[in-house]
């Protein structure tokens, strides 16, 4: 199974590059990809240096322009597909129809991966991304467990990429407007959650109070480490108790099920976080490696290696083995 791995910056790849990954994930300095924060991204340029870089060290690059377009303003996306093939790109992950029938169109020799913000979850919807615009790849959402990926790859002949590691969101990929309905951009359409312009926090007492826009998203007491404030990990009051009512902050690590993942059928391994540092990058990329080769000898897969790189100090299983609160 191919090990796919974040860049957030060009220094970012070429760390994920020798670490050990197969190939990585990167997208442009702009609202065209997800993770549209203020310093991360590439400029044309450095993608295509990015590019040279992986080629020589026998990596991929795969560029996601994984945010639906805007009404009129489909040049900007039109030129992330142009800028992305010029540059040498492997893959591009897309989530519109629209762009996957321009770049199908333009580019009918470029490898076209299906986005997870697409939330194609089962096979007649993966069939369609095949049968009109010869997509080679689909990323399952993270709301499926092992069983469901396994029929998934029996019906389909796509091959599946899914994710193993990092942040998870509760909602289904594409479709969340929370982070919208407080700042007024659209993570699916500006390319992020929780806009750092929006976010705030402040000292009360003692105690730490982050915001989201005009929103308490949680507070935290003294020594008590503070998460980045998104809703869908807020601590909220109801009248059966008070925490994290949505979702923990914490990160899916599903190091331990790569076995019955390749059983699945599965061709790749997605690590999150082009959001993170390095030094993030470099230590998961190795434990994943080491994971790995562990299984392909024969070897218990090492678990709980990544607790430190882990949201909130802890992990999950996530949707792999649904055990609901």
């Amino acid at each position: 199974m191919e090990l796919i791995c974040p860049a957030g910056t060009p220094a970012s790849l070429r760390t994920a590059v020798d670490a050990g990954a197969d190939a990585i994930y990167c997208g442009f300095r702009n609202e065209t990809n997800a993770r549209n924060f203020p310093g991360l991204n590439f400029s044309p340029e450095e993608l295509t240096e990015g590019v040279q870089y992986a080629h020589f060290r026998g990596a991929k690059v795969l560029v996601a322009i994984n945010t639906f377009p805007r009404a009129g303003a489909l040049e900007l996306w039109h030129k992330a597909v142009d800028d992305a093939v010029a540059a040498g790109a492997d893959a591009l992950i897309l989530c519109d129809i629209g762009l996957m029938a321009y770049a199908a169109e333009h580019y009918p020799g470029t490898r076209l991966h299906v986005s997870v913000q697409a939330a194609a979850a089962n096979p007649d919807a993966i069939c369609f991304y095949v049968e009109r615009f010869n997509a080679k790849r689909v990323v399952l959402p993270r709301v499926l467990s092992i069983p469901e990926i396994a029929a998934i790859t029996r019906a389909s002949a796509c091959e599946v990429e899914v994710f193993v590691f990092g942040g998870l969101c509760v909602m289904a990929e594409g479709r969340c407007s929370l982070s919208s309905y407080a700042t007024g951009l659209s993570p699916n359409m500006n390319g992020v959650c929780s806009p750092a312009s929006h976010v705030s926090y402040e000292n009360a007492g003692g105690t730490v109070v982050s915001r989201l826009g005009d929103f308490t998203i949680n507070k935290f007491g003294s020594g008590e480490p503070a998460a980045y404030p998104t809703l869908c990990k807020g601590r909220f009051q109801t009248e059966v108790s008070t925490g994290y009512i949505f979702e923990d902050p914490v990160s899916l690590d599903a190091a331990t099920l790569l076995p019955g993942l390749r059983d699945a059928g599965v061709t790749a391994l997605k690590i999150e976080g082009r959001q993170r540092s390095r030094a993030y990058i470099e230590n998961v990329v190795r434990s994943f490696r080491e994971a790995l080769s562990a299984m392909e000898q024969g070897r218990a897969v090492p678990a709980g290696m990544l607790l430190a790189m882990s949201e909130g100090q802890s992990n999950t299983l996530g949707a792999y083995r649904k055990t609901w609160r």
